[in-house]
């Protein structure tokens, strides 16, 4: 029986977990959408998420420098050494939860990552690529 209800209650989690990122991201995608973007994909987000970049008078950096290669391990800031919980939504479900967080991270981690603003393409990119680990 506590097999059963371990089971049950992880299977509820990870389906509250996709339920609960569903609407902030869907609303986004559909931001970027009507920008031009799209359709977004989840491969060239891993693309973008390995890619290295010199932002001027900084070193190659990319999104792997700090969140790392496996999105369900907790991640560490380059420069401050602060740790970063997993950007997955399958092991943390505050992740993409929030939309004003998600617009307010995308642009501040794309400035220091990239040394500029994301596309929209790119942003819908990577939610696609975050959300379906």
């Amino acid at each position: 029986m506590g097999t059963c209800n371990t089971l049950f209650g992880t299977l509820a989690a990870l389906t509250f977990a996709g339920t609960a990122t569903a609407a902030p991201v869907d609303d986004l995608l559909g931001t970027y959408q009507s920008q031009g973007a799209g359709p977004f994909s989840a491969e060239r987000g891993a693309q973008a998420w390995s890619a290295e970049h010199r932002p001027e008078g900084s070193q190659a950096r990319s999104c792997t420098s700090c969140h790392g290669t496996d999105l369900t391990r907790p991640g560490k800031h380059l420069r401050t050494g602060k740790r970063i919980e997993p950007m997955a939504p399958s092991v943390n479900a505050a992740r993409l939860t929030d939309q004003a967080k998600i617009v307010k991270w995308l642009h501040r981690n794309c400035k220091w990552t990239l040394g500029r603003e994301c596309t929209p393409q790119e942003k819908g990119d990577f939610l696609t690529y975050i959300r379906s680990r």
